[in-house]
């Protein structure tokens, strides 16, 4: 570590014309002639929705207890195997009808956060409740730029009835800042990007920059090369591949904007600037969150891979079927097996972003380490329609809250908002009461286990 009597602010910012430039954690920042950082990590979450169910006989572990051999749909977290927890059992009973009939896709994707069975209405008159992400935000991101990130790779300006009478705000989102606001998810990157980086300016000032072709990273050259100066290697080594990361992200940006422009076929579901491939986007926005997490922008996100009753087909998997069809498999074995390619897919793409995050060093740890990761679905059997036995994986250290590498299996009647109380607890945020939430969950390993 390089020591000197000088050290720099933990939040530090290289300015430059049009934007903002937060840093990660440097030795830098450390108080000078410290042998060590003794400041507790920062917690993080990430709250991350798939849609349309899963195939649960592919998702479920064979045995309970220790982690042995994954379940075919979770396998590609196996080199994550002793940070993974797989809780099973557990429901979302609000997302029931109710008296309100059909309306499960809506009430599922609702109710996966925020625990409150959601207000029937296909009006501006909507109410759910306020999500874990949000309670957890207006705590631990209280001392960053952004209380929270929400993201999605659909477009979510739907309007009006989308499900037998639930409005399609409830499909345009899963997080909710109070029971009455939901939080609207950003499908571009290229505006993503700027609300992390960009420095404000008229709509017009950004899109003269995207023509020009700039990068924001040139607009800060003259305060990097400053800032080198003053650090040590190891610092230095740092910051140039942080720098690195963030130039790799816009480039991929400037490359979906491109091809927007380009394409002579009208795409009315798809912003310009979002690449056309799904897969693209996907790992375009995982990227943009671990570099929200890498420079402490904000400690708390969402993404909503796909809104239920997505109709997206995945062609490059071998189906070219819309997932919701197939989700609809009628106990069919060729639906059965595409339905489980598509979240066996899903699970890959959290497994390579925590193969990013574990690249990436914060304080005695990596950001794995450091972080919370939740990933699943608001509906299990969808071809019932079921909120019970939801599917769900949780990855991470939490900060070393949480002990993975093992499958908790718990009664089939046990709430998922258990697991929300337990989570906010795990990052400093313990809570009362938790929609229909019975107590917490252990999620330590068991004494000798």
């Amino acid at each position: 570590m390089f020591i000197s009597k000088m050290a720099l602010p933990r939040r530090t910012f290289l300015r430059g014309v049009g934007a903002t430039l937060a840093l990660p954690l440097l030795d830098a920042m450390i108080p000078a002639l410290g042998a060590a950082d003794t400041r507790k990590p920062a917690k993080r979450l990430g709250f991350i929705y798939t849609p349309n169910g899963a195939t649960m006989s592919a998702w479920t572990p064979g045995s309970d207890g220790p982690l042995q051999t994954l379940s075919p749909t979770l396998s590609p977290l196996e080199r994550f195997k002793d940070q993974l927890l797989v809780p099973t059992g557990l429901s979302q009973r609000q997302a029931e009808s109710m008296g309100d009939g059909n309306g499960e896709h809506s009430r599922g994707q609702t109710v996966w956060l925020s625990g409150v069975h959601p207000k029937r209405t296909e009006g501006a008159d909507v109410q759910a409740g306020i999500t874990v992400d949000q309670i957890a935000a207006q705590a631990i991101g209280k001392d960053t730029p952004l209380l929270s990130l929400e993201m999605a790779l659909e477009q979510n300006y739907l309007v009006g009835n989308c499900d037998n009478g639930y409005s399609c705000v409830y499909w345009n989102t899963i997080s909710w800042r109070t029971p009455t606001t939901p939080l609207p998810m950003e499908v571009n990157p290229r505006v993503v990007f700027e609300r992390l980086f960009g420095d404000g300016g008229t709509p017009e000032q950004r899109l003269g920059q995207v023509r020009e072709d700039r990068s924001i990273l040139d607009s800060v050259r003259e305060s990097v090369a400053a800032l080198q100066t003053r650090l040590g290697a190891s610092d230095r080594v740092r910051v140039a591949e942080y720098l690195d990361s963030m130039r790799e992200i816009e480039r991929r940006i400037q490359i979906a904007e491109r091809q927007s422009g380009e394409s002579p076929v009208a795409l009315p579901d798809r912003p310009v600037g979002v690449p056309e491939a799904y897969d693209d986007h996907a790992k375009l926005m995982f990227d943009l969150a671990a570099v929200a997490f890498q420079a402490d922008i904000t400690r708390v996100f969402t993404l909503l891979l796909g809104r239920e009753q997505t109709n997206r087909p995945y062609p490059w998997l071998g189906v070219p079927e819309a997932h919701h069809a197939v989700s609809h498999h009628q106990n069919d074995p060729v639906r059965l097996a595409k339905a489980a390619k598509i979240n066996t897919y899903h699970i890959d793409l959290l497994a390579q972003f925590a193969d990013k995050l574990k690249s990436i060093r914060d304080g005695d740890g990596t950001l794995l380490d450091h972080a919370i990761l939740m990933q699943g679905s608001g509906l299990s059997n969808s071809d019932q329609h079921s909120h019970i036995d939801l599917p769900l994986v949780v990855l991470g250290g939490g900060a070393g809250t949480v002990k993975g590498g093992r499958h908790l299996r718990f009664a089939k009647d046990t709430p998922m908002n258990n697991l929300h109380m337990s989570i906010l607890d795990k990052v400093g945020v313990p809570v009362e009461k938790f929609g229909d939430a019975t107590g917490r969950l252990t999620l330590e390993p068991l004494s000798g286990v």
